[in-house]
C-alpha cells in the first residue's frame, strides 16, 4: 500500500488487543505509522504483523504506562523513528469488580494507577511534543461509565469520571493553540478481552453486560476525530440513551443504571478472587474481540429493549422531565419498600 499524503504518526496504549489493537488496525488501513504500547510484547509483534500486510509502517515499544519512565521511553522511541506526533491515544485501562469493601486496597490503587496516572504520563509526552510542533490531536479514552459510573467497580468509575475532567482541563489549557486537540471517547459495553483480563472479588462470574458493540465501532470514531474532533464523542446507542437519562432524569438514571448492571455484568456462577491482568499480563484475549457478542446472542435482546423502554419518558418533551424524575423517586422507594426480596444487594462469597 502506498502511503497516503496525509498520513499520521499515531501512538497507541494497550494495542495488544481490544479496541486499542482495533484502532491500530484502523489506522494502518489508512495508510498512517502506529507506534504500538502494550505490556505484552508477544501480542505487539503479532498487531505489528498485520499493520505490516496492510502496507502501514509499525513500531513495537513494550510499555507498562503506570511507569512514567517508560512512557517517556515510548515517545522517545516515537520520535527517534518518525520525527513527529501527530495523534496519541490514550486506551490502556484495567478495571476491579467488586463492591467497595471487597477490593484490596492494592487493586484500587492499581487501578488508578494505570487507568488515570498511565493517561497522565501519555498526555505529558504527548502535549510537550505537540506543543513544539504547534498540533497534534491527545484522545483519551473514558467509557460511558465516565458519565454514569456503575456498581460493583468504583475505582474503575471513578477513573473514568477523573479522565473526563482531565481532559476538559487540558482542554483549556491549549485555547490559545487551536491546533491542538483534546478528544474524550466514552465507548459503549465493547466486546473485547477486557472482562477477561479484569481483576474479581464480587464472589460472581464476570461478564459483558448486553447489548455489546464492536471494537471497531470505537476504532472508526477515533479515527474519525481526525477530521472531526469533538470534545466528548459517545460509542453506541446504549451509552447514548444512559447519557440522556443522566442528564434529564437523574433518578432514573441512577436506579435503572444500578439495577441493570448489577446483573448485567455479574453472572449467577460463583468466581473466586483474581488480580486478573492489574499486576501483571495475562495470556488469553489475544485478540480484538472478546468473544461475548456471539456468547449473548439474542440474549442482548431484553435488556437493550428495556433501556429503550426505560428513556421513553425523555421521547416526551411536553412532560416536566424534573418533576417526571421526583416521582420517580418516591415510585422507586415504594417498589422495593413492597419487595425487599426483589432487590440485587451485595453478593455474599
Amino acid at each position: 500500500m502506498t502511503a497516503r499524503n496525509d498520513a499520521r504518526v499515531v501512538v497507541i496504549t494497550g494495542a495488544s488487543s481490544g479496541i486499542g489493537r482495533a484502532t491500530a488496525l484502523a489506522f494502518a488501513r489508512r495508510g498512517d505509522s502506529v507506534v504500538l504500547a502494550a505490556r505484552r510484547l508477544e501480542m505487539l509483534h503479532e498487531v505489528a504483523h498485520e499493520c505490516d500486510a496492510l502496507g502501514a509502517s509499525a513500531l513495537v515499544v513494550q510499555t507498562d504506562v503506570a511507569d512514567e519512565a517508560q512512557v517517556e521511553a515510548l515517545g522517545r522511541a516515537a520520535l527517534h523513528r518518525f520525527g513527529h506526533i501527530d495523534v496519541w491515544f490514550n486506551n490502556a485501562g484495567v478495571a476491579a469488580f467488586g463492591r467497595l469493601e471487597a477490593i484490596p486496597t492494592e487493586a484500587w490503587k492499581r487501578v488508578i494507577e494505570i487507568n488515570l496516572f498511565g493517561y497522565l504520563h501519555g498526555a505529558r509526552v504527548a502535549m510537550r511534543q505537540f506543543r513544539t510542533q504547534g498540533h497534534g490531536l491527545l484522545v483519551q479514552n473514558a467509557s460511558i461509565v465516565g458519565r454514569t459510573a456503575k456498581p460493583d467497580g468504583t475505582p474503575y468509575a471513578t477513573s473514568k469520571f477523573a479522565i473526563r475532567g482531565f481532559s476538559e482541563a487540558l482542554r483549556q489549557e491549549v485555547l490559545d493553540q487551536p491546533a491542538i486537540r483534546i478528544c474524550t471517547v466514552l465507548p459503549s459495553v465493547i466486546d473485547t478481552p477486557f472482562f477477561q483480563h479484569a481483576a474479581n472479588y464480587s464472589g460472581r462470574r464476570v461478564q459483558a453486560a448486553p447489548p455489546i458493540y464492536t471494537a471497531e465501532e470505537v476504532a472508526e470514531t477515533v479515527v474519525g476525530l481526525l477530521a472531526q474532533p469533538e470534545a466528548e464523542v459517545i460509542v453506541g446507542g446504549f451509552g447514548k440513551i444512559a447519557a440522556a437519562q443522566e442528564r434529564l432524569a437523574p433518578t432514573l438514571a441512577t436506579w435503572f443504571t444500578g439495577r441493570a448492571l448489577h446483573s448485567g455484568f455479574l453472572a449467577e456462577e460463583p468466581s473466586g478472587d483474581s488480580p486478573g491482568a492489574l499486576f501483571a499480563p495475562v495470556e488469553d484475549g489475544r485478540g480484538v474481540e472478546g468473544g461475548w457478542r456471539a456468547a449473548a446472542g439474542a440474549g442482548g435482546a431484553p435488556l437493550a429493549t428495556a433501556t429503550s423502554l426505560a428513556a421513553l419518558p425523555l421521547d416526551f418533551m411536553a412532560l416536566p422531565l424534573r418533576l417526571l424524575d421526583l416521582s420517580l423517586t418516591t415510585g422507586f422507594r415504594l417498589l422495593e419498600a413492597m419487595a425487599p426480596a426483589a432487590r440485587p444487594g451485595p453478593v455474599s462469597k
